[in-house]
């Protein structure tokens, strides 16, 4: 093929299958019902598959089993560039499930930074659309987090988000292709924010960016995903409800490194 009209390449995918200890995982603003491990399982398996069926390559992180939320891969890290920053969770509970990715990033040759005490900051709360970085300010992240991860990033744009009523800022909102916000307004301080699409259902607010005109959706939107079809997007949907009985989306189950 000639280089010049090659496809570039999607990076790769970090993933976490999920742990032995999956159904004791933490839940906060839904109420608990069992989670089925056998089928969370073979959900993880079909989410991976498409990732790699939009060519990327997919990498597992070492796992830490002791921790039943360590499937959320994202909350560890935040990735930008070629930099790696790792998390701190305001949840203490999660603080151990870093270091397997910290293994798997410097394996992918990145930069490696952290988040620093009394910083708290989760990979679910940091949202980057272009130059700039929409960051949850709640439970999970705080102002020196995010002061942290500003310094970090150096010269890109980084706007604090209070959330409200949800488990990070990626929990209510995320982006599209085109950088349009999506997302359910109620639960983040919209004064910052430029124009966001209220979507019809909570879990259409998740969306994995899997191309320029293809995105990566839960099954439990599918009158979002007919809107997002409708405008000329590509919709993948993956049923992950055994995570989503754990506060889980789409986007809490990969990193995706360019």
């Amino acid at each position: 093929m000639d280089p010049a009209h090659a496809r570039p390449d999607p990076g790769t995918a970090l993933v976490r299958p999920p742990g032995p200890r999956l159904a004791e995982g933490i839940v906060t603003h839904i109420g608990r019902r069992p989670v089925d491990t056998a089928l969370a399982a073979r959900q993880h398996e079909a989410y991976v598959a498409a990732l790699r069926a939009s060519g990327r390559r997919v990498r597992a992180v070492p796992p830490a089993d002791d921790h039943p939320d360590a499937v959320f891969v994202e909350d560890t890290v935040v990735v930008c560039g070629d930099l790696a920053v790792l998390g701190r969770s305001g949840e203490t509970r999660r603080r151990g499930e870093t270091s397997g990715t910290e293994q798997a990033v410097r394996e992918l040759g990145l930069r490696v930074e952290r988040i620093k005490a009394p910083g708290t900051l989760d990979g679910g709360d940091v949202l980057c659309v272009g130059d700039t970085v929409y960051v949850g300010r709640g439970a999970r992240t705080n102002e020196e987090g995010i002061c942290q991860l500003a310094h970090l990033l150096g010269g890109r744009r980084v706007v604090p988000v209070d959330t409200r009523g949800c488990l990070h800022l990626k929990s209510a909102m995320t982006a599209l292709p085109d950088g349009s916000l999506v997302g359910v307004p109620e639960l983040v301080d919209t004064a910052v924010l430029p124009f966001i699409r209220v979507v019809p259902e909570p879990a259409g607010a998740h969306v994995v960016l899997l191309g320029p005109d293809h995105v990566l959706m839960s099954a439990s939107a599918p009158r979002t995903a007919a809107r997002f079809a409708a405008d000329g997007l590509r919709v993948t949907s993956v049923d992950i409800s055994e995570f989503e009985a754990l506060e889980g989306c789409v986007t809490c189950l990969s990193v995706l490194v360019p």
